[in-house]
C-alpha cells in the first residue's frame, strides 16, 4: 500500500476517534491490505493522536485469549500503543459518551521497573523487569461499524483501544502465581466470566514477552515504567449506563469501574 493510502486511512480513524463515528472495514475497501499495511496505518492514527498532545505510556496485547479471538474472528495476538489519554483509576466514573461501541475486557497490567528490548525476552526476563501488577479493565472501542473486523482492520484500529482502568492493588509477580490465578468477573453484582492466567498465552508473562520480542524486532523497546496490558482473561462485555464491573484476581484483589453516559452507538 503506497503512502498515501497510508496517511489517508491513518487520518480517517483518527477523525473517527475525534468525531466519535465509525467507518467500513478497511478490508472490504482494500482487499489487499497486509498487515504490515495495518501496522503502518496504526502508526498515523497515533501520530496524530501525539500531534494533538498525548504520550505514550505503555503497549497493549490484544487477542491472545480464545474468547476474544472467537469473537473477533482473528487467530493471532496483535498489538497497540496506549496514551495518556487512554487511563483511568479504579473509583473514577467511565463516562462512555467518550466512546463509541465499547466492551469491557478483565486482565492483567504490568508495571515495568527496567527497559526489555527483544528478540529473546522470555517469561522469566518479564517477571524479572516488571515492577508490579495490578487487575484492570480495558474498555476496549472499535471505529469500524458493528464491530465488522478482521486481524487487518484492528490492527490499523491501534488494536481497537479505547481506555482503561488500573485496580489500586499492586502485586509482586515473583510472589503471585500469575499464570495459575483464577480471575473472576462480576456485572451488577452477578457473575459474568471466570478465566485463568493461562487462557493467556499459556500465561500473562508470556503474552508480554512475546510483545517484547515482536517489537525488538522493529527497534522498539519496552521502557522502565511503561504499562503492559497483558491480553484479556474474560469474555468481552457490552456496557451501558449505570453498569458496575469488578474484576477479582486470586491472591491479588480487585477492580471495580462504574459507567455513565451513553455511547455513540
Amino acid at each position: 500500500m503506497d503512502d498515501s493510502k497510508i496517511k489517508q486511512y491513518g487520518d480517517e480513524l483518527y477523525e473517527c476517534w475525534r468525531d466519535r463515528r465509525t467507518v467500513a472495514p478497511l478490508r472490504e475497501r482494500e482487499p489487499d491490505i497486509t498487515i504490515a499495511d495495518a501496522y503502518r496505518i496504526q502508526e498515523r492514527f497515533v501520530a496524530r493522536r501525539l500531534a494533538a498532545g498525548e504520550t505514550i505510556v505503555g503497549k497493549k496485547i490484544g487477542a491472545t485469549s480464545k474468547p476474544v479471538q472467537d469473537f473477533l474472528g482473528v487467530y493471532q495476538p496483535d498489538f497497540g500503543m496506549l496514551t495518556s489519554g487512554m487511563v483511568y483509576q479504579e473509583g473514577d466514573t467511565l463516562d462512555l459518551s467518550t466512546l463509541i461501541q465499547p466492551k469491557a475486557e478483565a486482565e492483567l497490567a504490568f508495571v515495568l521497573k527496567e527497559d526489555l528490548k527483544g528478540p529473546g525476552v522470555t517469561a522469566m526476563d518479564v517477571i524479572r523487569a516488571t515492577d508490579y501488577v495490578v487487575p484492570c479493565f480495558e474498555i476496549v472501542d472499535s471505529r469500524v461499524t458493528a464491530w465488522n473486523i478482521k486481524i487487518q482492520d484492528t490492527v490499523a484500529d491501534n488494536a481497537s483501544c479505547g481506555v482503561y482502568v488500573l485496580g489500586k492493588t499492586k502485586g509482586d509477580p515473583r510472589k503471585l502465581d500469575i499464570t495459575l490465578a483464577g480471575m473472576v468477573l462480576e456485572k451488577n453484582g452477578e457473575v459474568f466470566s471466570t478465566g485463568v492466567g493461562a487462557a493467556v498465552q499459556g500465561s500473562p508473562a508470556n503474552a508480554v514477552a512475546w510483545l517484547a520480542n515482536t517489537l525488538g524486532e522493529l527497534g522498539i523497546p519496552f521502557k522502565a515504567g511503561e504499562l503492559i496490558l497483558s491480553g484479556s482473561q474474560s469474555a468481552l462485555v457490552p456496557v451501558v449506563d449505570g453498569d458496575e464491573l469488578v474484576c477479582t484476581v486470586g491472591g491479588l484483589g480487585s477492580c471495580h469501574v462504574k459507567f455513565s453516559g451513553s455511547s455513540a452507538v
